[in-house]
């Protein structure tokens, strides 16, 4: 699947598109059977005889801060029983090591003090009839704390990799699945508690600004939760930036290469992974394909030093020079040949090619997404990175002249979206209650290929 960089916090920005932005991604969809908590209303929580005398606006206003309070009970519950259910018994079996165990939990202990004095802040200036006058002057002083996600948030793809790969020991598939079937669990793996901190600190741009509709213009928090909201977008886009450095660093570091002519310069100058995920070429090879923000990079998922890598498959393609092209479904026949007539065949479907040709060099990759989204995906990303380094070049107008982008060049992806933002679209509807179970976009499960470094040169793409 394709893994968006975009994870927003994906965090990523444009000309890196979010990290927490939708990826070629390959976040891994949660069961359909996961489990939401009951939502809590405050109108059903304190005496319902308060809405005879407040207007409507400000009931709704009072729900909003009470959901405010609501998630940061609800998160720290559940930081708590990752570190109670999980960290401890996995060390005290030594199911996994104390250094394996620091590497997945990052700093997730520290931020438990950080919302518990929140939640006691807003619990102290909460009425006895449970109602709250003011909410803005605890905000503006409160979040700056939040900073320090930076650490959590930038270990976040490490973890994710040393998780999966810890679960190839039975023991530890044996204790999480375990967890997975007990009621606590609430039908959410690990991975899920571990992105709660991530997935709440998105939401907070949105809970704030539900908060700020429904306070009266003459009202003196109105000004202090503008200034909460300034301050909580200015630490989202750095822990963005920073998350977005991290990710591609790490993918940077596990790309392994044949031989020296493949090395790039491009790729060691990178900052920013536009986005990432498996796709197979018309021969039906497994390919996983980075898209930095100047250089396309194919691979062969392998195992070496047991440790998930990646070895390059053909020489990187320079964005500038990248030809994309839309491929309608029937239009490639499995094998290269184009096939020209019409066909249901599902083997067959959504695919699209990328080519590259330089004097004597030239590369062409059919390549299939899983779905539709996917090559959508897929699609919008190399034609968004392409506009601009063509732009930076002060190339853009060639675009659709020389036909390289083919028909629909606009991505249609939000622009000045936070990478936390886009991966969390799912999750910015009106409700904005905490759901893991749509944490599925920036963290996807990385497919593991038991491939060794030792073989062969990979089969090219026709």
């Amino acid at each position: 699947m394709l893994k968006s960089c975009r994870r927003s916090i994906s965090f990523r920005s444009e000309s890196r598109p979010d990290i927490l932005a939708p990826r070629a991604w390959s976040r891994n969809a949660t069961s359909s059977s996961t489990k939401r908590r009951d939502s809590k209303l405050w109108s059903e929580t304190f005496d319902v005889c308060v809405n005879q005398v407040l207007t409507a606006k400000e009931i709704k206003r009072q729900e909003a801060i009470f959901e405010l309070s609501q998630g940061e009970e609800d998160l720290i519950e559940d930081l708590k029983l990752a570190k109670k259910a999980y960290h401890d018994p996995m060390l005290k079996l030594s199911i996994m090591t104390e250094q394996e165990l620091n590497q997945i939990f990052g700093t997730l202990d520290s931020l438990i003090p950080l919302h518990e004095e929140l939640l006691s802040q807003l619990r102290d200036v909460r009425k006895p009839d449970g109602s709250t006058e003011h909410v803005g002057p605890i905000l503006v002083g409160w979040l700056p704390c939040l900073s320090s996600y930076d650490s959590y948030c930038s270990n976040q793809v490490a973890a994710k990799a040393l998780l999966d790969h810890k679960k190839q020991d039975h023991r530890v598939q044996d204790f999480l699945q375990r967890c997975l079937e007990s009621p606590f669990s609430r039908k959410l793996d690990l991975w899920n508690f571990l992105d709660i901190p991530r997935s709440r600190l998105v939401k907070y741009p949105l809970l704030l600004r539900e908060i700020l509709r429904h306070t009266p213009n003459d009202n003196p928090d109105q000004q202090h939760l503008e200034e909460a909201i300034n301050i909580i977008q200015g630490i989202v886009a750095e822990i963005n930036t920073k998350t977005g450095e991290s990710e591609c660093r790490y993918y940077k570091e596990r790309l392994l290469y044949l031989e020296e002519g493949q090395k790039d310069s491009l790729i060691d100058s990178s900052r920013v992974l536009c986005c990432h995920g498996e796709l197979k070429n018309n021969r039906g090879v497994k390919l996983h394909v980075f898209l930095f923000q100047e250089v396309l990079v194919i691979t062969r998922a392998v195992t070496h030093n047991e440790q998930l890598c990646y070895q390059l498959y053909r020489q990187p393609i320079p964005v500038k020079d990248l030809m994309l092209e839309d491929l309608q479904d029937g239009e490639v026949r499995l094998g290269g040949s184009l096939r020209g007539a019409f066909s249901n065949n599902e083997r067959i479907k959504n695919f699209f090619r990328v080519s590259f040709r330089n004097g004597s060099q030239s590369q062409t990759h059919s390549l299939q997404a899983n779905d539709t989204f996917n090559k959508q995906q897929w699609l919008n990303c190399i034609r968004q990175a392409k506009e601009t380094v063509l732009s930076a070049a002060g190339q853009a107008g060639l675009l659709d002249s020389e036909g390289l982008l083919g028909p629909g060049t606009d991505s249609g992806e939000p622009q000045g979206e936070t990478k936390l933002e886009q991966m969390d679209q799912s999750d910015s509807a009106s409700d904005c209650s905490m759901d893991t179970s749509e944490v599925s976009l920036e963290c996807e499960r990385m497919e593991q290929t038991d491939v060794s470094c030792a073989d062969s040169r990979p089969e090219e793409s026709g």
